[in-house]
C-alpha cells in the first residue's frame, strides 16, 4: 500500500506494506540457497494500494534494473521506478539451515535408500514449514520503496498463506 494519493505527475506514493505468499519466500529461499541463482520477491510499478511481491528469478549474472533516476522515459523525463527486489533472507527471521542429502544421510546410515529418501523428504517438508512459519512483520526496502531516491524505508509484511 502507498501513503496518500498519487501526486498529479503520476509518481507513486511511498509504499507502506507489501503482500507476500508464505511459500513463495520459502521458494525463493530454497531455490536461492541451492543453485546460483538469486531469487527474489518482486514489487513491480505501477505501486499501487494493494502490491503482491512474486516469485522473480534474476539469474546469475543478471544486472538489476538502474533506478528510475538513472532511465529516461519515452518523453524524455523520468520513467517509471525500478521493480524493487526483495531478498527473501530478509523475510525470514532466523533462516534455519538447509537440510542437505549427506547430512539426512549420515542421520541414517542403517536405512535403506527408499527411507533415507522419505527422511530426507521430511526433513526438507519440516525445513519449508520452519520458513513458512518465521516470515517477519517488517522489511526494509531499499531506494525509498520507490525505486531510486537513495533512501531505505521499512514497510508493512503482510503474509499471504
Amino acid at each position: 500500500m502507498t501513503d496518500g494519493d498519487p501526486p498529479a505527475t503520476g509518481a507513486p506514493g511511498r509504499i507502506r506494506s507489501i503482500a507476500v505468499h508464505r511459500d513463495d519466500v520459502a521458494t525463493a529461499l530454497e531455490a536461492s540457497l541451492r543453485s546460483d541463482r538469486e531469487v527474489v520477491l518482486r514489487v513491480t510499478p505501477p505501486f499501487s494500494g494493494r502490491m503482491r511481491a512474486r516469485l522473480h528469478s534474476l539469474g546469475p549474472g543478471t544486472v538489476s534494473t538502474p533506478p528510475a533516476g538513472d532511465r529516461a522515459g519515452p518523453d524524455g523525463g523520468e520513467a517509471d521506478p525500478a521493480p524493487i527486489h526483495v531478498d527473501p533472507r530478509d523475510l525470514v527471521s532466523d533462516v534455519p539451515p538447509y537440510p542437505e542429502v549427506d547430512e539426512t544421510t549420515a542421520e541414517h546410515l542403517d536405512a535403506d535408500i527408499e527411507t533415507r529418501r522419505e527422511r530426507h523428504a521430511e526433513a526438507v517438508a519440516s525445513w519449508r514449514e520452519t520458513v513458512r512459519e518465521s516470515v517477519v512483520g517488517d522489511v526494509e526496502l531499499g531506494a525509498g520503496g520507490r525505486g531510486g531516491d537513495g533512501e531505505t524505508v521499512e514497510v508493512d509484511v503482510a503474509v499471504l498463506g
